[in-house]
């Protein structure tokens, strides 16, 4: 088979390119920019670009099948080729689903906890030597790519809800066709696609339509709009419906213990509510692939979480610093309440970076409305640089209180200046928190954790 990605550059355009390679593809792609970590790892691999920039040169009749990305434009000139050509163009979600057509689909959907549920469950699969593919959003430890693809039976997907490609605007989740299905709850999120939260959520709706007849939905009750949702299925006998809430646990020392049974106290390396609920959502997956109750708990004590979702950047015997993924309104509020109650006893320095479009929607800040008020001091960070970039208005710090409505937040917009008024804290039981989607203006995180912690 010969493939050709336009837009190689993206996370899991990459991926997935170089998991078609190791299958025996022959591969080629192109893109305008590719920044790292793409760059070296299609290097390694020998499907990095020779040249950046469109060529309808790329295209031609030889070719089995065109991937497009979302960064690619509709009027791309190597798109324009292929359809000339009459040439199959798919976007990711839809060649992963003929690459999988045969397999059992375990698509895990939500506004959030996605990739952490997915990493779960791949790693309980993978500690008791199951078979199976996968795709998941972030790098996890064990796992070389974020995209497998072999003769298994079985494959495990994560499912975004945002677009396909620019010629294909239905959610990528939509087109899996999963035989079970999960959704982590309903929040919000991607304003410029979905501008009311009526019209996002009709995607879940549409999204449990898709299920393959006497298909598994698996779902958390603990979401009021999601069980509101999900309510009009009961009577749909095609449809096997397991709500789930959080797995009982308790706190010691700043260790969570999974309740087990009444004499059993199974210590973990993540903790938080929100990881207790995605917990139990993997738990049943892995029943439907195959797993036992019992080699489900024996797999999960070792698991440590996907990259950054509340990953230490460093720790001494009074202090640790995290950095997070949480950028939406709900993931923010979860992540912050988990390290607090997590350290009770310690002060909590909460830090977010707004990043993204619908964070940067003034029609969408007010959904950070006491967001940060578990934090015992709140940072508010958008960088100048960003703005300019996407084109948009500046913030004013007043905009940011009314918003997250809290007067105690301090808003920075410049790298530098976070940067100072950290390092004016004593990290003595206190801890940091670094959420953010971006990459802070570009501190390096590391350096700046381990200088607090001597500081």
């Amino acid at each position: 088979m010969r493939v050709h990605f336009i837009a190689i550059g993206g996370a899991a355009m990459h991926n997935l390119a170089i998991a078609l390679h190791l299958k025996g593809f022959k591969v080629t792609g192109s893109d305008d920019v590719v920044y790292e970590p793409s760059k070296s790892r299609l290097n390694k691999y020998g499907l990095l670009p020779v040249k950046e920039g469109w060529n309808e040169a790329n295209i031609s009749a030889e070719l089995d099948a065109v991937i497009l990305g979302m960064h690619a434009k509709a009027d791309n000139p190597e798109l324009l080729k292929a359809q000339e050509l009459n040439i199959p163009i798919y976007s990711y979600p839809e060649y992963i689903y003929e690459q999988s057509k045969q397999k059992k689909r375990i698509v895990v959907g939500g506004s959030h906890g996605k990739t952490t549920i997915t990493s779960m469950i791949l790693h309980v699969l993978k500690y008791h030597q199951k078979d199976f593919d996968y795709l998941v959003g972030a790098q996890i430890e064990g796992f070389d790519n974020m995209v497998g693809l072999s003769n298994a039976p079985l494959i495990i997907i994560e499912g975004d809800e945002y677009l396909a490609s620019p010629i294909d605007r239905r959610p990528k989740f939509h087109l899996y066709k999963a035989h079970v299905g999960i959704i982590s709850g309903v929040a919000w999120d991607h304003i410029n696609v979905f501008p009311t939260f009526e019209n996002y959520k009709e995607q879940f709706t549409k999204f449990i339509d898709t299920l393959e007849p006497n298909g598994t939905l698996i779902y958390c009750e603990d979401d009021a709009e999601l069980k509101a949702l999900v309510e009009k299925y009961d009577n749909n006998k095609s449809l096997n419906i397991y709500p789930y809430q959080a797995h009982d646990a308790i706190i010691k020392s700043g260790k969570t213990f999974l309740l087990v049974n009444e004499n059993e106290e199974l210590p973990l390396e993540i903790f938080g509510a929100h990881n207790l609920m995605n917990l139990n959502a993997a738990k049943l997956a892995c029943l439907e692939a195959g797993v036992t109750e019992g080699e489900f708990y024996e797999a999960i004590k070792y698991f440590k979480g996907a990259a950054r979702r509340l990953e230490k950047l460093a720790e001494n015997e009074h202090t640790v610093i995290y950095k997070d993924f949480a950028h939406s309104p709900s993931k923010l509020k979860a992540t912050v309440g988990a390290v607090k109650q997590q350290f009770p006893e310690r002060k909590l320095i909460a830090c977010i970076e707004l990043h993204t479009f619908s964070s940067l929607n003034r029609n969408f800040l007010n959904e950070y409305a006491y967001t940060l008020n578990q934090a015992d001091y709140a940072i508010v960070f958008i960088d100048d640089k960003t703005l300019k970039q996407k084109g948009m208005q500046a913030f004013t710090a007043q905009e940011i209180l009314d918003a997250f409505k809290s007067e105690d937040i301090k808003f920075f917009n410049q790298p530098e200046k976070i940067k100072e008024y950290l390092l004016t804290f004593q990290l003595r039981d206190v801890n940091l928190l670094l959420m953010s989607s971006g990459n802070f203006g570009g501190i390096d995180l590391v350096t700046l954790a381990n200088k607090l912690l001597i500081n």
